[in-house]
């Protein structure tokens, strides 16, 4: 058993080694792009929810 546990971590680590990783430069841009992305979806979204109860209280609950 302590076999298959030992060999599983050395398959693991190759496979590990194969990976193709993001330098720090690319990594901060697609933080930074995914950070972005986040806070324009979050101002559109808030926007038709604004829009929406203006709606909701104008016509419908007449207030």
């Amino acid at each position: 058993m302590f076999e298959r546990i030992r060999r599983f971590f050395q398959e693991t680590r190759q496979e590990l080694r194969h990976i193709n990783w993001p330098t720090r430069q690319e990594a901060t841009r697609l933080t930074a792009f995914v950070v972005a992305l986040s806070l324009a979806l979050a101002a559109f979204l808030g926007a038709f929810d604004y829009l929406f109860t203006f709606l909701l209280k104008k016509f419908i609950l007449n207030v």
